[in-house]
C-alpha cells in the first residue's frame, strides 16, 4: 500500500506547478523544466486524485450495505459499485507504483546500436544483415531517424558488423530489451541436403551519450591514425584518414574508417566511444544497487540468448518471457516488434514492483 501522505504530495506539486506556469514569471529555461515536470505528472494526477478519495467512497457505499432498514435494491447496486471502486483503485495503486518506481534517464535518450556476425560464419552474417533491416523498417514505421555510422560487409553479402545511431522520441526505453544474442534456425542457400542450421548474431543497444552526461579527458585519450583500408587489403583512400581512439583507464578501443575526412572520423568514433563509455559506468553503478539481486529481464548483457527466430516453423520466440509468436515474417518487417517489446516492458515493471515490497 502506498502511504496517503506520498500521494498527496503529489497533488500538491501537481497544483503548485500549475500556478507557477500560469504566472508568468518564470523564465525560458525553467518553464521548460516546470512544463515537462507538469506535463508527466497530469499522466497521473486522476488516478492520484481517485486512489485518496477512496476511503470516503467505500465507507459511503459499507454504510448503505450495513444499513439493516436500507432496500435490498440500493444495497445490491452499492455492492457492485463496491466490487468496481475496488477494481479502480487496485489499477490506480498499481499505476502510482510504476510512476513512483526510480526513472532511468536514459529511457529517454537517442541510443547506438551495434550489429555483430556471431557464430555460423557466413550464414551468421546474412542473418546479421536481415536484423538490421529489421531495426530499418522498425526505424521508419516509428518516424525514428537512423544514420549508419560504420559498416563492414561480408563475402556473402551479409554484414560481419554495422552500428547506427537512431534518434527520435524514448529510443532507449524501447530498444533497450534488444541487447544479446539473437539467434536463427534456418536453411541456407548453400545447403544442398536441406538440414537446418542455427547461426547467432550479437545486439548492442547503448543510451546515446551527450557531453554533459559524461567527462572524457583529453588527456585519458590516445587517437591513433593510419590509412583507411578496403576489402583484401585495397587502400580506399590515399590520406591518413582513419581513427583509433583509445580511452587509456579503461582499454576501451574505437576504430572508424568509413569517412574520407579524418575529422569526421573522429567525431563518430567519439559518439561510439562516449556511449560505451556511458553504458560502462550505468552498468557498474547498476550493479552496486543490485549485488543482492538478479532481474530475470536482461537489458545489456551481450552474451545472453534472448531470442530465437525459426524459420522453418516461422516463429519467433523470445526466452526470457517465454513468449512465442507465429508470426516471424511480421516480426521481421516490423509488424509485431511492439508486441514483443510491450510484454517485455510489462515484464520488468512486474519484477521492478515486486522489489519494492
Amino acid at each position: 500500500m502506498i502511504p496517503q501522505k506520498t500521494v498527496e504530495e503529489l497533488i500538491i506539486k501537481h497544483s503548485s506547478l500549475e500556478k507557477d506556469l500560469a504566472s508568468g514569471e518564470l523564465d525560458k529555461k525553467l518553464f521548460a523544466e516546470k512544463s515537462k515536470e507538469y506535463s508527466d505528472l497530469n499522466e497521473i494526477i486522476v488516478n492520484a486524485k481517485n486512489y485518496i478519495s477512496f476511503q470516503r467512497e467505500k465507507e459511503e457505499l459499507e454504510k448503505i450495505l450495513n444499513d439493516s432498514s436500507g432496500e435490498e435494491e440500493l444495497k445490491k447496486m452499492a455492492s457492485l459499485e463496491l466490487d468496481e471502486l475496488q477494481n479502480q483503485y487496485d489499477l490506480n495503486e498499481k499505476k502510482l507504483k510504476l510512476f513512483l518506481l526510480p526513472k532511468d534517464e536514459a529511457d529517454k535518450k537517442n541510443a547506438i546500436i551495434e550489429i555483430r556476425a556471431g557464430t555460423g560464419g557466413l550464414e551468421a552474417s546474412l542473418f546479421a544483415s536481415d536484423l538490421f533491416k529489421m531495426y530499418e523498417k522498425i526505424s521508419q514505421k516509428k518516424k525514428w531517424s537512423l544514420e549508419l555510422i560504420s559498416i563492414s560487409r561480408s563475402e556473402a553479402g551479409g554484414l560481419k558488423e554495422v552500428i547506427a545511431s537512431i534518434k527520435g522520441s524514448n529510443i532507449y526505453s524501447t530498444l533497450k530489451y534488444e541487447s544479446g544474442v539473437h539467434r536463427v534456425q534456418r536453411v541456407p542457400d548453400t545447403e544442398t541436403q536441406g538440414r537446418v542450421h542455427t547461426s547467432a548474431a550479437t545486439v548492442a543497444v547503448l543510451p546515446e551519450a551527450e557531453e554533459v552526461d559524461l567527462k572524457i579527458n583529453d588527456s585519458d585519450l590516445r587517437i591513433d591514425v593510419f590509412r583507411a583500408g578496403g576489402p583484401g587489403g585495397q587502400s580506399v583512400n590515399t590520406t591518413d584518414s582513419a581513427v583509433r581512439i583509445t580511452h587509456v583507464p579503461t582499454g576501451l578501443s574505437v576504430s572508424q574508417q568509413d569517412e574520407k575526412s579524418q575529422h569526421k572520423n573522429k567525431a563518430k568514433g567519439m559518439k561510439i566511444l562516449r556511449a560505451r563509455l556511458y553504458e560502462l559506468e550505468r552498468t557498474r553503478i547498476d550493479q552496486e544497487r543490485s549485488k543482492d539481486r538478479k532481474t530475470k529481464i536482461g537489458t545489456g548483457d551481450r552474451s545472453e540468448r534472448i531470442r530465437t527466430y525459426n524459420f522453418p516453423q516461422g516463429r519467433v520466440t523470445d526466452h526470457r518471457i517465454n513468449l512465442t509468436l507465429h508470426k516471424l515474417s511480421e516480426f521481421l518487417e516490423g509488424e509485431a516488434f511492439d508486441e514483443v517489446i510491450e510484454s517485455l516492458t510489462l515484464q520488468a515493471q512486474e519484477e521492478s514492483l515486486s522489489n519494492l515490497k
